[in-house]
Order: structure tokens, then C-alpha cells, then sequence
């Protein structure tokens, strides 16, 4: 259920309100817009009387929910939520690239690639230590060595670090890591959701293999139902018939998304494609479709990568490629 308050209205009345609600055994989400609050109710509110709350003075309208992401949803949170990172931000029309290589795999590596993102613009760096793979043969990232080098590159070039947890377990490894990254088979792993709930960093949640828009939303109200209210939602490509690419990029993920949802949506076009002659014009889509960022792998060897490197740019690509992104960006928001 979600309550909207009138303009301007009598902070003692809300408060008065507020501790009612309450003690009826729901929980009060309180969101203050520029132009008015919301009150979104979650818990049991069947036994809660519409006309009796709608008749007090402070009330402009209330309103029950069917979708069941009542955190996640805009109709608890009309306005877009802004999501901070170090210096930069996620949403609030700013263009965020997170780039870097699949996975770390030296020292030299990682520092390289690090220095050559930022000076092409990217604000995030990204790079995997824990490396979920489909063979058990395959590179299986460096691990704890890996987010240490991780925080080597970042004291270096101070951009904010992502990377992929893959349990619960490895939490207490990721203290230097500044957004915790959610495969995409990890999706609904719920306990790990349920224990980043509990965690006062971002998340960044990747979209499943074959999931749909409300189970994406379901697994971030996972995160948001556990306190943790900062989740970036991620659009990787789904599995569909198609052969030719690795996965198939749902360009409409970020229009539908930021409709159903006030969360900032990014896009992979390098797991979408997994070819790097396409992630250009895929991460050109995406900017166009309307969302917040990109997240991109760049490598500075992609034919010697030890994981992904078909789909992997080289910095000069991703340099000019960033080039054209700001322009596309800023002329997205003019025609708006």
C-alpha cells in the first residue's frame, strides 16, 4: 500500500501517523520527493481501513500495490534513486562506464588497464577475482590475491573497484571493494541476497540467464528487504536460439526497468555480445535506450586474456568508444 501525503504537511500529524501505522504490525518506507512524501506500507495491510486513513487531513491518496517488488518499485519511490561511489555516481544523468578486464591476472596487468580506463573516462574500474566458470578446468580467477591487486590498482588511479562475489563466505575479503558485483547465476541465489542485505555498499545486481524483469526486481527487493536500499540493476544478455552471440542483448531492458523500477539500470554489452566487434554499437544502443551506464571489459592482450578475451576491447577501442558515448549521452539528454 502506498500513502501520499499532501504538500507541505504538518510534520506532527505525519509523525502521529507514522507511529499508528506501526502499531498495526507494518512497516513505514517514508520517501520525500521535491513535489510531495510517500509512505509505502510493507507487511500485512489487508486489515487496514482505506476510507479511515484517506479521510485524515494530511492524506492526498492511497493506493494498493499489486506488484510484489514493493521496495524495488516506483510506485513506493517515484523519483530516480542516486547511488554514490567514491567521487562519482551511479543514475541522476550521469554516464557511469565501468571498464577493466574479465579477470586479474598480474599486478603489471591490472594497473595498466586501470590507468588507461580513466584517462579515457571510465569512473569505475572493474575486474574479477572469483571467476565463475562453466568448465571446472577453466581459469578460476586468483581469488583473495586478485581483489589485493585489485586495491593496488585502485590506491593508484583512486577509481572505485566492482568485482563478483560468489559466497557468502567471501564477504570479509571484499572490505576494499566499493560495489559488490552479483553474477548472473547468482542471481537468485537468495541467502547470499538475503546477507548483502546486510551489507552498507552498493550492489550490483546482474539479470539471470533466462529471467524475467519481475524475478530481476524480486531478487533486488532480496537485497533492499535486508536494509540495503542501494542496488544497481544489470542487463547482461539473455539466452534465446540465437547462436551467433554469446547471449542476447534486451535492449529494452533499461526503458522497462527504469519504468517498473526508481533503480539505476546499467548495460553489458561484452557479455551480450561476446564478440568485441559488437560492443560498440550494442553500448551505443544501450545509451540510446536510456541507461545510466555501461559496464565493459577492456584488456590490453584480449587474444592472450586468460578469460573472455573474444569479447574483451583493447583500451584504444574502449577510449574511443567512450568518446562517442559522452557525445551520444549529451545529446540524448538535449532532445529530452
Amino acid at each position: 500500500m502506498v500513502i501520499i501525503l499532501k504538500k507541505d504537511s504538518d510534520k506532527a500529524q505525519l509523525d502521529s501517523l507514522v507511529n499508528w501505522l506501526s502499531g498495526k504490525g507494518v512497516e513505514v518506507h517514508k520517501t520525500v520527493g521535491t513535489t510531495q512524501t510517500i509512505l509505502g506500507l510493507v507487511g500485512d495491510t489487508s486489515r487496514l481501513d482505506i476510507d479511515l486513513i484517506s479521510a485524515m487531513e494530511i492524506v492526498e491518496a492511497v493506493r494498493r500495490v499489486q506488484e510484489p517488488y514493493k521496495s524495488a518499485g516506483r510506485k513506493f519511490h517515484p523519483e530516480d534513486t542516486v547511488i554514490k561511489v567514491g567521487d562519482t555516481q551511479v543514475g541522476g544523468g550521469t554516464l557511469t562506464l565501468i571498464a577493466g578486464p574479465c579477470s586479474v591476472e598480474s599486478e603489471e596487468q591490472i594497473c595498466e588497464i586501470a590507468k588507461s580506463v580513466k584517462a579515457s573516462g571510465a569512473t569505475m574500474l572493474r575486474g574479477g577475482a572469483f571467476k565463475p566458470r562453466t568448465s571446472p578446468y577453466s581459469f578460476q580467477g586468483l581469488r583473495g590475491e586478485g581483489l589485493r591487486l585489485l586495491s593496488i590498482a585502485k590506491k593508484l588511479t583512486g577509481l572505485p573497484v566492482v568485482s563478483e562475489i560468489m559466497d557468502i563466505s567471501q564477504l570479509p575479503l571484499f572490505d576494499d571493494v566499493d560495489v559488490i558485483q552479483v553474477g548472473a547465476r547468482n542471481m537468485q541465489n537468495f541467502e547470499l541476497l538475503r546477507e548483502l542485505g546486510q551489507a552498507k555498499k552498493p550492489i550490483l545486481l546482474k539479470r539471470g540467464l533466462s529471467s524475467t524483469y519481475e524475478e530481476l526486481l524480486m531478487s533486488a527487493e532480496y537485497i533492499m528487504a535486508g536494509g540495503n536500499e542501494q542496488v544497481i540493476l544489470c542487463e547482461r544478455g539473455i539466452r534465446t536460439f540465437e547462436t551467433y552471440t554469446r547471449n542476447t542483448m534486451d535492449v529494452a531492458a533499461a526503458p522497462v526497468l527504469k519504468e517498473l523500477s526508481h533503480l539505476p539500470v546499467i548495460i553489458d554489452p561484452s557479455h551480450s555480445s561476446g564478440r568485441s566487434a559488437l560492443v560498440a554499437p550494442l553500448a551505443c544502443a544501450a545509451v540510446a535506450a536510456g541507461a545510466d551506464g555501461l559496464i565493459i571489459e577492456v584488456h590490453n592482450d584480449p587474444p592472450h586474456a586468460l578469460c573472455d578475451g573474444p569479447q574483451s576491447i583493447r583500451p584504444q577501442a574502449f577510449d574511443a568508444l567512450a568518446r562517442r558515448l559522452h557525445v551520444l549521452s549529451d545529446a540524448m539528454r538535449q532532445a529530452v
